[in-house]
């Protein structure tokens, strides 16, 4: 199992790079593909896929990232491109919080998964995640921005573009709506 890739970022594209490691130019699936530039010597925690039809790579920023990345991989019916589909809208802390409390809501209008996804998701998770705090803010402030004109995916990923250090809904909708999305 690959659990971490080091070497220097060749390409960056909308959903993956491609990173020179001993000569070799691999690419690695990403839920932060803008966090990475091309030039640079970059480290990412690593999650190697295998399945019938060839082999995929997945980083993170961090080790967090990865683990929680393969929490959702228990789920059963998802996939990897899933889980980083889900990791891709919403910080993990939010979506952590969210799982913890059973908010169907904050799981089908902010991450924008299916319904039945979500109900899964919450019933198969809720218990290994334990009772993270989560205040709801972000589905306020997803809701004010949708109400504001916005469409959903705007808003997704202006909610997305908010540091995990910014807390409480009026600070967070301010966040938003000056992230220029």
């Amino acid at each position: 199992m690959i659990r971490e890739i080091r070497g220097k970022v060749l390409s960056v594209g909308p959903t993956s790079a491609v990173i020179e490691v001993a000569g070799f130019g691999i690419e690695v699936r990403t839920s932060t593909p803008t966090l990475l530039v091309a030039g640079r010597e970059t480290s990412l925690a690593t999650h190697l896929a295998v399945k019938q039809d060839g082999m995929e790579l997945y980083g993170f920023a961090d080790v967090a990232d990865r683990d929680f990345f393969e929490l959702i991989l228990t789920v059963s019916g998802v996939g990897p491109k899933t889980a980083l589909n889900v990791l891709r809208r919403a910080p993990r802390a939010a979506l952590i919080g969210a799982i913890g409390k059973r908010d169907l809501a904050y799981l089908t209008k902010v991450v924008g998964l299916g319904k039945k996804s979500a109900e899964k998701m919450l019933v198969e998770l809720s218990e290994k995640v334990g009772d993270a705090a989560h205040d709801n803010a972000d589905n306020e402030v997803f809701d004010t921005l949708v109400a504001l004109g916005y469409t959903e995916r705007e808003a997704r990923r202006a909610l997305q573009s908010i540091p995990d250090s910014v807390v409480g809904k009026d600070v967070r909708l301010k966040a938003a709506l000056s992230s220029g999305q």
